[in-house]
């Protein structure tokens, strides 16, 4: 497909009149909507003329009292995967670990249970240090927590979209 002379005037009236890209390459046929974009650009046409019904504002919709509640969120920026919850109780077996048992990072080796403990940005923060189970890199109570059944996973109960 080339851009006759008669090609380029059509295309030029017809973008004065407000036609979509989508609809002008329908009218010229053979060509794609993304190259008459490229050609309005070329020949640097301004926007198009707005159509009486989309240069008016729509008026906005009355709230009703059924409708939701927008809902405040933290203001927390950047990663947050690591970003403590300070709502969160901890919970009472982490609490449970000895003293003796807890391990650094530089600790650790293949027998140690990996599983971390507290915010790393605190000075409360160590390793499950316990006997790791089977190779693993957790304690056998930590590989529970980690490796739940796809089944009993609780993060996403809607049905597969495929």
């Amino acid at each position: 497909m080339s851009w006759t002379d008669e090609r380029v005037e059509l295309l030029k009236k017809l973008w004065s009149d407000g036609l979509s890209a989508s609809q002008i390459a329908a009218e010229l046929g053979g060509i794609t909507r993304n190259a008459v974009i490229g050609k309005v650009h070329r020949l640097g046409l301004s926007g198009r003329a707005k159509s009486p019904s989309s240069a008016a504002p729509r008026p906005r919709k009355a709230r009703t009292s059924g409708h939701m509640l927008r809902v405040s969120r933290p203001q927390i920026r950047g990663n947050t995967a690591l970003a403590y919850d300070y709502d969160l109780e901890p919970e009472p077996e982490l609490l449970e670990i000895p003293v003796e048992q807890r391990k650094t990072l530089l600790q650790l080796n293949e027998h140690t249970c990996r599983w971390p403990i507290g915010d790393p940005g605190g000075g409360e923060f160590f390793f499950c240090g316990g006997e790791s189970a089977n190779e693993a890199p957790y304690c056998s109570y930590h590989c529970r927590v980690a490796y739940q059944p796809a089944h009993d996973r609780r993060r996403d109960k809607r049905p597969f979209r495929g």
